[in-house]
């Protein structure tokens, strides 16, 4: 059996499921739940990219 040289790959769903649940708990204490969610989304859609990024340039070395 031969060992892959290549890094395990990392994921970033939990940090879009956290950004969501953060965002509308901080929306819901604003008075704008779903203002928070779409924010949470956007904030997490980004880091979900971010970690795309560094997994992509982990992996190609």
């Amino acid at each position: 059996m031969s060992r892959s040289s290549k890094p395990a790959p990392i994921a970033g769903g939990a940090l879009l499921a956290l950004s969501l649940i953060v965002g509308t708990v901080i929306g819901v204490r604003q008075g704008q739940p779903s203002l928070g969610f779409v924010y949470g989304l956007g904030a997490g859609i980004g880091l979900v990219l971010l970690v795309a990024l560094v997994d992509r340039l982990r992996g190609s070395r």
